[in-house]
């Protein structure tokens, strides 16, 4: 083994060091099980300095025995000896382990960077039912009956699917026989499934299944709140609306008869990343998913963080598809709002870069929730621009956007303006307007009427 290579590189998710063997490499070890395996380096300090470990077999087959005794299921990694710089280090490998998640003593832990964390109650469900080759979407819920399904959203979803071509329907087909035929009954009974797409009320039996949608005028300022529940197809088309009604819009004379609609975020990108978001949620979880629309961005949240192996960098490369919710997701593949290739968020950031935007941002935390970041184009600044907007009103919208509102006391304090000064170019930015005026006399203040560039 290469000490050397390891000692250069530093501590990562999948290397650790520990200067002595106790509890938190047990947990650890427990860790690199839960995740993609790594190596753990007894002996060596956590900045990376060899400080070396005395030990003899039998301390080792001590060692090999607490970790047996400490894990559930019994793990037995590989336990080696070797020499950096006159010292003895222990490297102890771990495997992953997919049949099931590890316990160290009843605790739950994973892999997140070079730390260890809890896992959550959803995610270790999620794991044993993963384990178990069920997942919690093919399941039925044990309190609902086939008079909780709406029959109506059954045959409206054959219709669109009958389009696609991606599933075959025989003509006389009933409700009963469609949902058969898609694979979301268990027996009689309605699969957790069946009942997001086509419950009549889902949220009786999920309550935290909705879409929260929110206009940010700054990180605490929120203008415009709705709330989307309903079925999963009607979360995404009632999301995709509310959004398309307050994105910005530009138009282009291409030489065709129309002109040409170019929307402030390119709507592709939007709406596989609130697809992505309704069908690929952790429904275990209480959270619920978000869309926060702010002035320079666009962000969908979802309970749930990646699934393993896959990390937010492998989303713009070729990756495999890996669906948290199979069955949800093989009945959005069917009406055509999702691919089965792994090849949605590829789609998505190029439909970014052919508008001028930069690459979407993937963000999996560590809250178990995972977060779309769409950032502003090249189309406010633009328009910006061309209304001949000095730096110093540009520095102003920016101020605004961020604190919701300006005086001109903080404008002068901001641009070092007179107060004349000051008033002439908040003036032009009212009749533009881009700011209107709330409050009077002392309570003055300035605020952005609209989107810039509506």
């Amino acid at each position: 083994m290469n000490l050397v290579r390891f000692l250069s590189q530093g501590e990562s998710e999948t290397v650790e060091f520990k200067g002595s063997f106790n509890d938190e490499a047990l947990e650890t070890i427990g860790a690199f099980a839960n995740a993609a395996g790594g190596s753990l380096l007894v002996g060596v300090e956590p900045a990376g300095e060899v400080c070396g470990v005395s030990v003899g077999k039998k301390t080792l087959e001590d060692w090999a025995n607490r970790i047996q005794e400490a894990t559930d299921p019994r793990l037995q990694p590989s336990i080696t000896m070797a020499e950096c710089a006159g010292k003895s280090v222990v490297v102890i490998r771990v495997e992953p382990v997919a049949a099931g998640p590890v316990s160290i003593r009843g605790r739950f832990f994973r892999r997140v960077g070079r730390t260890n964390q809890r896992m959550s109650h959803e995610e270790i469900v999620q794991r044993l039912l993963n384990a178990s080759g069920l997942s919690w979407d093919a399941s039925v819920e044990p309190q609902a009956t086939w008079e909780d399904l709406d029959k109506g959203r059954i045959r409206d979803y054959v219709a669109v699917i009958r389009q696609t071509g991606r599933r075959p329907i025989p003509a006389r087909a009933s409700e009963r026989g469609v949902l058969q035929k898609l694979d979301l009954l268990a027996g009689a009974r309605p699969t957790r499934a069946a009942l997001l797409l086509f419950g009549k009320t889902p949220t009786r039996f999920y309550p935290s299944a909705f879409v929260k949608l929110g206009r940010f005028r700054s990180p605490t300022l929120i203008v415009d709140d709705r709330q989307v529940s309903g079925t999963l197809l009607n979360q995404v088309e009632e999301t995709m609306a509310w959004l398309r009604e307050r994105l910005q819009t530009r138009f282009e004379v291409t030489g065709r008869p129309q002109r040409e609609v170019i929307w402030e975020y390119p709507l592709e990108a939007v709406r596989e990343a609130v697809v992505n978001a309704v069908c690929h949620r952790d429904y275990l979880s209480t959270g619920h998913v978000q869309v926060r629309l702010h002035d320079d961005r666009l962000e969908i949240w979802n309970p749930g963080g990646l699934l393993a192996p896959l990390k937010p960098a492998d989303l713009l490369r070729d990756h495999d598809s890996i669906p948290r919710n199979p069955k949800i997701a093989a009945a959005f593949f069917f009406a055509g709002l999702v691919e089965q290739w792994g090849t949605g968020t590829i789609r998505m950031a190029a439909a970014l870069k052919e508008a001028g935007h930069s690459a979407p941002e993937f963000d999996a935390g560590t809250a178990g929730r995972f977060r779309v970041i769409l950032r502003e184009g090249p189309t406010i600044k633009a328009r910006l621009q061309e209304m001949g907007l000095n730096n110093r009103q540009l520095q102003l919208i920016a101020y605004v956007r961020e604190h919701g509102k300006i005086t001109n006391r903080a404008y002068r304090e901001l641009t070092g303006l007179s107060d004349e000064a000051a008033r002439k170019e908040i003036a032009g930015l009212l009749d533009l307007g881009i700011l209107e005026q709330v409050g009077k006399g002392r309570s003055t203040a300035y605020v952005l009427k609209k989107r810039v560039g509506d």
